[in-house]
């Protein structure tokens, strides 16, 4: 027998934190923590306020500097928002799968009852059989002697309840 590799989970891509040079002229900062499987990211959420600009007085290297702080925050942004929707996603599809499951589970006990039921009452026409049984054997004068076609009417009814209750819902082969 071979040995198969699994190999495992690559780690998903994180955008690089912004330089410090420009964390220091940044406002209100927020943190977001992200759940990826196991992993968990605590990301700053937060604007960067024009730390560097396009306009006069700036040099003509800060022009593609700024475009690039620009596009890497966006990015950056970007991702944040990607990875948060996702988890909001993860969190519905759970909250589904625990509703579901909470019904199954209801549907199956509903179920299981039924099957109880169903037991006890076949259990309980058996004792009674019995005790008519032992009754027709005893001859007692203080009762009136069942007629047989009663019987006869009771036991056809009884077959066919129970008949009905192990009826499948489905029968294969008709069409």
């Amino acid at each position: 027998e071979k040995t198969v590799p699994i190999p495992e989970k690559l780690n998903e891509w994180a955008p690089r934190p912004p330089p410090e040079f420009v964390r220091d002229v940044m406002g209100n900062n927020t943190i977001l923590q992200i759940t990826v499987g196991s992993a968990t990211l605590n990301l700053e959420k937060h604007l960067i306020e024009k730390a560097r600009g396009s306009s006069a007085g700036a040099g003509s290297g800060e022009f593609h500097v700024y475009r690039h702080l620009r596009r890497r925050e966006y990015q950056r942004q970007d991702f944040m928002d990607a990875m948060a929707e996702k988890q909001r996603l993860d969190e519905e599809f759970q909250k589904k799968l625990e509703r579901n499951k909470m019904i199954a589970e209801e549907q199956t006990a509903k179920r299981r009852r039924k099957r109880q039921k169903l037991k006890e009452k076949k259990l309980q026409a058996k004792k009674n059989k019995l005790e008519q049984k032992k009754q027709e054997k005893e001859p007692d004068q203080s009762q009136e002697p069942v007629s047989s076609e009663d019987d006869e009417e009771d036991s056809k009814e009884e077959e066919e309840k129970e008949d009905d209750a192990e009826e499948p819902s489905f029968v294969m082969g008709r069409g």
